[in-house]
């Protein structure tokens, strides 16, 4: 490893290595203060000199206005140039300016393009775009065959948006035959990522016994899990299982407090379950005024 000294050295005799290895230490603050305005500089010294992961990490200080202002144009100026070498995450990241029109007349076509050139490579974030794109039809005939195809890719690579999204296709039947088994192993995965909205769909498997054994018991588990997070749909779903006494004991007062929760997000079923209690006078005292208000 070489000391800092030379390094600093080695940099200011225009070694591109040596520059890109000094921004780094300053974008990290290893060794020094950190400095995203110094390590910007260094990576334009490397970059102009093609050293290509200095252009990527250039490219990015530009993206998000690190160390420089930010300035879309420029980024994508120097992630072209590291794309054109094949370094996927500036294919990558050359591919989300495109789609969402950074710097770039929007263009799906060539999100495509780039998107592919690093899915290909094993570019997981890529390999995610691409899925999304023959999912929605975007620069591509919609495919949901294909998007599946990139959407396993992703979540074998541990990718958990590709994990429950890959979930919805199995329990939806999108691209591939309508497997529940298969829909809750993914939904599991994500879940066990803290995917929320995974979490709340591997309850409603437990629930339904869709691709598991019913049991309302770890159907709560894991509406408890994504209700932590504030998911409005497990919250109100919480709330069922008190009002039907499924896994749990009966219990009017908290249905009342789980479909509150979820009510103040605007969840219609919870404000309508609200509704039903004070049309019945169930954990509260019956007041057909405010079941209609609700």
């Amino acid at each position: 490893m070489m000391s800092q000294q030379d390094l600093e050295r080695a940099a200011k005799q225009g070694d591109a290595q040596a520059q890109y290895d000094l921004a780094l230490c300053y974008d990290a603050g290893d060794g020094v203060p950190q400095s995203y305005t110094i390590a910007a500089q260094w990576y334009a010294k490397a970059a102009e000199q093609g050293h290509t992961k200095a252009q990527y990490n250039l490219g990015y200080c530009y993206h998000y206005g690190e160390g420089v202002e930010q300035n879309y144009v420029e980024a994508v100026k120097w992630y072209t140039k590291a794309a054109k070498k094949g370094y996927t995450r500036a294919q990558n990241n050359l591919g989300y300016c495109y789609y969402n029109g950074y710097g770039v007349v929007k263009d799906y076509y060539k999100a495509v393009q780039w998107f592919s050139k690093a899915a290909e490579q094993g570019n997981v974030q890529s390999q995610y775009d691409l899925a999304l794109c023959y999912y929605n039809g975007y620069g591509v005939v919609k495919d949901y065959y294909k998007a599946v195809q990139w959407f396993s890719k992703a979540a074998k690579q541990g990718d958990v948006q590709a994990q429950y999204d890959l979930a919805l296709c199995y329990d939806a039947g999108d691209g591939v035959p309508q497997n529940y088994t298969i829909a809750a192993q993914w939904y599991a995965k994500a879940a066990e990522q803290g995917h929320t909205k995974a979490q709340n769909n591997l309850g409603c498997c437990y629930y339904n016994g869709y691709g598991v054994a019913q049991d309302y018991q770890k159907a709560m588990e894991w509406y408890q899990k994504a209700a932590a997070q504030n998911d409005a749909v497990a919250q109100k779903n919480i709330g069922e299982l008190y009002f039907y006494g499924q896994g749990v004991s009966e219990d009017y007062q908290k249905v009342m407090e789980w479909s509150q929760k979820a009510a103040a997000q605007n969840n219609s079923d919870a404000q309508n379950n609200i509704g039903v209690l004070y049309h019945m006078g169930l954990g509260v005292e019956q007041n057909y005024q405010k079941a209609m208000e609700w």
